[in-house]
């Protein structure tokens, strides 16, 4: 006898609610294993990762900054991938937003500014992702050149190009030879939802542009015609839908999130450019996107508990003297459980008897 996988013929929708949630159960699992090889309390390094941080109003909004450039990210990625386009390089569409939000920011800076500035850059800021998105997407509608790669590959040319300026000609001449901008503008920043805290706007934004995403897939052509590229591209293209069409509307919207994401993250919590202005927020959305089922409202979920891992990471160095990397092995982990539940939920084992050859 030999197991092999069978493609199932039917999927039960509780299963594609469990697959999510027995991933995080094994990653959860996993992250315990990983922590007792440490030689720390598991339970005790579970809960100051996981509990701890909801027990705070200050870590609650710190959960909600940490989230809304993922859950933006993510949405943008869900597009592209019920589409069946794969867009890898959403890290360097964040950090072309930031770029080009932040030209608008130092322009203005010192100058009798008003309340326009801050909108004209998050405008700027969706353009520039849109417009790096768009290279990958045309390569491969004109050329059939893989966007995997080439998304990818344009994440390095990004973060060069953001190292380039913030140590020469957009660096701070009184920041000490520091490689960063200048502090920006009150105009150019995101308003502060509360007195206190770093909790901005942009999480608003971000929770509209999920449920706003969520209404389009469920209600608009063009939704559907996104769900058909990627279920069935046959009947998209007798439908009349153009592969070459979709894939360039799915990375424009996917890099324009990813922008907008980055100009937040600059005009919020950071107030200025700096070499790195992301800890791999583009890289973590592809996992809220996958926990999140491919579903706008779902990723807006997993954006908050991706968020949570990484609030957790903080306090767990802090307190247990955890290594922070540990916070990469759980995203990693999580990524790994929730690829493989999918499998299953895809496919069944099945046992065949092995064939005699003659």
């Amino acid at each position: 006898m030999r197991v092999i996988l069978e493609r199932r013929d039917d999927r039960p929708a509780w299963l594609s609610l469990a697959s999510p949630l027995a991933a995080v159960t094994l990653t959860m699992i996993a992250g315990a294993m990983l922590f007792a090889l440490l030689g720390k309390d598991p339970l005790a390094a579970l809960k100051v990762f996981f509990i701890d941080p909801l027990g705070d109003g200050w870590a609650l909004q710190e959960l909600a900054v940490k989230a809304t450039p993922l859950i933006l990210i993510a949405v943008g990625l869900t597009l592209c991938y019920r589409s069946n386009t794969w867009n890898i390089g959403a890290e360097g569409q964040l950090v072309m937003g930031a770029v080009f939000g932040s030209w608008l920011a130092l322009a203005t800076h010192g100058t009798a500014n008003g309340p326009w500035v801050l909108p004209a850059m998050l405008v700027l800021g969706v353009l520039g992702g849109m417009a790096w998105g768009l290279i990958p997407a045309l390569l491969k509608a004109r050329l059939g050149v893989n966007e995997i790669l080439t998304s990818l590959m344009l994440v390095y040319v990004a973060e060069l190009l953001l190292d380039y300026l913030v140590r020469g000609r957009w660096r701070d001449p009184q920041g000490f030879n520091f490689p960063q901008s200048v502090s920006f503008e009150p105009e150019a920043t995101m308003p502060i939802l509360f007195g206190a805290g770093r909790l901005h706007i942009g999480f608003a934004i971000a929770v509209a542009v999920a449920l706003v995403a969520a209404l389009l897939m469920a209600r608009s052509l063009k939704g559907f015609e996104i769900r058909l590229a990627g279920e069935a591209p046959r009947a998209a293209r007798f439908a009349g839908f153009g592969t070459a069409r979709t894939t360039l509307l799915v990375f424009a919207v996917s890099g324009g999130l990813a922008g907008l994401a980055g100009i937040i993250e600059v005009a919020g919590p950071l107030g200025q450019l700096q070499p790195s202005i992301s800890p791999g927020y583009g890289f973590t959305a592809i996992i809220v996107a996958f926990l999140g089922r491919l579903n706008p409202i779902g990723a807006l979920i997993a954006g908050l508990f991706l968020a949570l891992t990484f609030i957790g990471g903080e306090n767990a160095q802090i307190a247990m003297r955890i290594p922070l990397d540990v916070t990469r092995v759980f995203q990693g982990l999580l990524l790994f459980f929730v690829l493989g539940c999918d499998t299953f939920l895809l496919y069944r084992l099945r046992r065949v008897p092995n064939l005699r050859t003659a």
